[in-house]
């Protein structure tokens, strides 16, 4: 007879042990290799850790990531539209996704990056409408912390001294995203000196929107005239002027704003129409005979079924009348 073993209960039963891997490794080993990605993640900590980013894998949260892409479009290196891979992040941060999520979420709410279902995360592009609010928001926040400011403590006063000195620094340098950097925090800073944190948080997004705006608008602003008008500002607030620190506040966002390539554009077909057009030439679209211009009506479904007939054949001609050679795409939209 067979011996039949015992077999232990469902419940007292153990799953095999396992050897416990690397979070991130054991993640992309099958396509780069361990070693390969040891490597880049050591370059990537490396560069981080010069420009002060946690990268401790034990500490980092998503308010660093949240703060490091924020900086990074203060510094014009994260373009209007640039796309942010979850896994890519999760990569050069040494953190899970669900954090490099959570970061994004907050950079959502925050009106700094929005997601597209089945495509991922973007940075947003402003749209003209965006820009002008953005920028109204800025000068009521900024010109209204000025005018119920008291007066500026000496700690305060030399800390936005310094921080001229570094905007002068890196103007003369061959650093833009520094530049760019500086001259967008000068207006938290401000913020935090006048005694008021949440306002600071609050302007640090509306500084980081404008950025984006300016790159998208192509803004032809100099950089020594904001660093200039950076200058007049603090010495009206540290001469007590604060009646004329807000006005040179005032006159600053507005030439920031003025410098933006702001174009109205009425017709949604304009850049197709202009892409469309022969080539050396331009073809304006005049109106129908008898009508006038703009009050064509819309082609009825049974109009645009209809075959177009040629009309007939003058007398001593050979052939019917055909459509003009310089009749293109553009004519009929």
């Amino acid at each position: 007879m067979h011996k039949v073993s015992a077999r232990r209960p469902l419940h007292t039963q153990t799953a095999p042990q396992s050897r416990p891997r690397h979070p991130t490794s054991t993640r992309f080993a099958h396509t780069f290799g361990a070693s390969i990605l040891h490597t880049r993640l050591k370059s990537t900590w490396h560069g981080f850790r010069k420009e002060g980013v946690n990268t401790d894998p034990n500490t980092v949260n998503s308010t660093d990531i949240a703060n490091r892409i924020v900086e990074a479009i203060l510094a014009q290196k994260l373009q209007p539209g640039a796309r942010l891979g979850e896994q890519a992040l999760s990569m050069l941060f040494d953190c899970s996704r669900t954090l490099v999520r959570e970061a994004l979420m907050q950079l959502a709410a925050r009106g700094i990056v929005t997601v597209s279902s089945r495509r991922g995360w973007y940075v947003v592009q402003p749209s003209q409408a965006e820009a002008r609010e953005a920028f109204e928001a800025r000068r009521v926040i900024e010109m209204g912390l000025i005018r119920s400011a008291k007066p500026m403590a000496p700690a305060a006063l030399k800390r936005l001294g310094d921080h001229l000195k570094e905007e002068q620094a890196a103007l003369a340098g061959n650093d833009v995203g520094q530049r760019s950097y500086l001259l967008g925090d000068f207006h938290v800073c401000l913020a935090e000196c006048l005694g008021n944190q949440l306002l600071a948080d609050t302007l640090r997004d509306f500084t980081a929107r404008t950025t984006l705006i300016a790159m998208l608008y192509q803004s032809s602003h100099d950089a020594h005239q904001s660093c200039a008008e950076h200058v007049a500002i603090v010495a009206a607030l540290k001469s007590g002027n604060h009646a004329e620190a807000e006005r040179l506040m005032d006159v600053h966002i507005g030439q920031v704003q003025s410098a933006l390539n702001v174009q109205a554009d009425t017709d949604p077909l304009a850049e197709l129409r202009a892409a469309l057009s022969p080539l050396g030439r331009a073809i304006p679209i005049a109106p129908a005979t008898g009508q006038k211009a703009g009050s064509a009506k819309p082609l009825t479904p049974k109009a645009r079924k209809r075959p177009t007939r040629l009309a007939a054949p003058a007398a001593g001609t050979d052939s019917p009348t055909t459509t003009p050679p310089d009749t293109y795409l553009g004519a009929l939209l």
